[in-house]
């Protein structure tokens, strides 16, 4: 049997139609087939592997470490507004401890992680047997899991490899968080990736004098054969031990030989540049802020705060998003998610500095947005006696008046 005949049966026996078209193994249509593309860079770039390069790290961490050190809370819709919900189940897990041994923000972090890295994060929901309540989480490493679809319903169903086989779970019953289009920004991002880590390597091997060399030591007349040879070996072996002693001694050479130093290029003189470059592009494939990746070239005291909300508003927030729509999912039952909902608590990220906050809270105090006591309890300062008030403090004062001490007679 030839590679045709053999590849037409291969592509009959997974459900391909006869007259399937051919692809090259080179075409992206192809990759886009396979699930696999490779880079033009020739480096192998992958979710681990990747983050070798210290602004994907960087954006991996600030992504996944801040989802993880937002508070998340249970909330309940009431006649009078909206309550925390304590009482809830899931309360304790989204916001104290998923299990004995995880915090609830390390799980984030961890799940978050995955995602960037993987495409998915994926962990268990366990139940108490009795009445099943969920109780507490557990991860799962991206690659055992496989998502598959449910015929009749078309809901997604996780088939898991365990330590006893593989076994299918309900999409209630596993915490699945996805990074956009289900495909890891890292695998969009292979070539700007792997062009930084190509850009990083070369300037290790430039600084290791691997790629240039630190001196030439030439000579107008030629000198061939056995003399010219010991004459050369002779020069090397003097030249090493000046380099080595650091006396700071000239160095003197003999017989017409002279030493030249290469002097940097103007491609080498761009180096940088597209150092820099690489960053700003790493930044555009995780949706943050150059400034958040310490590129701050063209940062400035005014655009980094702005930088700043823009992370939230338009990285953040998709993410937080997800997270609120999965704990939905998987911790509240048809009957409660008319009334319950997860929010995260963004305010730590919204603080301007000393002086700002100040002044936005004297705002909403003086407008009676926020009573005084609910602006003390920010500052996590305790509150004070009549401050459950919304009052102008301005206008309005509750205080009894205090006499001035007296002067002392001179």
């Amino acid at each position: 049997m030839n590679i045709a005949s053999a590849l037409s049966s291969v592509k009959k026996a997974i459900g391909f139609a006869a007259e399937q078209k051919a692809y090259s193994l080179n075409s992206p249509d192809f990759a886009d087939m396979i699930g696999f593309r490779h880079t033009f860079s020739g480096v192998n770039v992958g979710g681990n592997s990747a983050l070798y390069v210290p602004a994907v790290l960087q954006a991996v961490r600030l992504i996944s470490e801040t989802i993880g050190s937002l508070p998340c809370k249970v909330y309940q819709e009431t006649e009078a507004g909206k309550e925390v919900a304590k009482d809830h189940a899931a309360y304790r897990m989204v916001h104290k401890r998923a299990n004995g041994w995880t915090g609830a923000g390390d799980l984030r972090t961890l799940l978050t992680a995955d995602a960037l890295m993987h495409g998915d994060g994926y962990a268990y929901v366990i139940h108490y047997p009795d009445d099943g309540r969920p109780y507490a989480f557990e991860r799962i490493e991206p690659k055992k899991v496989t998502v598959l679809k449910n015929d009749l319903t078309g809901a997604p169903v996780y088939r898991v490899s365990e330590k006893s086989g593989t076994r299918d779970y309900p999409h209630t019953e596993i915490l699945h968080i996805r990074s956009f289009l289900a495909t890891s920004p890292i695998s969009f991002g292979k070539e700007a990736i792997g062009l930084a880590s190509i850009l990083e390597r070369h300037g290790a091997q430039f600084f290791g004098s691997g790629a240039r060399p630190t001196g030439i030591i030439s000579n107008d007349k030629p000198q061939g054969g056995e003399a010219g040879a010991q004459a050369a070996g002779n020069i090397r072996k003097s030249f090493r031990e000046w380099q080595k002693g650091g006396s700071g001694d000239p160095l003197i050479l003999d017989a017409g030989w002279k030493y030249d130093q290469p002097a940097m290029t103007s491609t080498d003189a761009q180096f940088l540049e597209h150092r820099l470059e690489q960053v700003r592009e790493i930044a555009r494939i995780f949706g943050v802020p150059p400034t958040m990746l310490f590129e701050l070239t063209r940062g400035t005291w005014s655009n980094t705060e702005q930088m700043g909300a823009q992370f939230l508003q338009l990285c953040l927030r998709p993410w937080l998003d997800r997270w609120q729509d999965a704990y939905t999912t998987v911790l509240l039952s048809e009957d409660e998610q008319n009334d319950h909902y997860f929010e995260f608590v963004v305010d730590d990220l919204m603080r301007a500095d000393a002086a700002g906050r100040t002044a936005n809270m004297t705002a909403l105090v003086t407008n009676r947005i926020m009573t005084p006591n609910e602006a003390r309890a920010i500052q996590n300062m305790p509150p004070l006696p009549g401050g459950d008030e919304l009052i102008n403090p301005h206008t309005t004062s509750n205080a009894a008046p205090t006499t001035a001490p007296a002067k002392d007679a001179a």
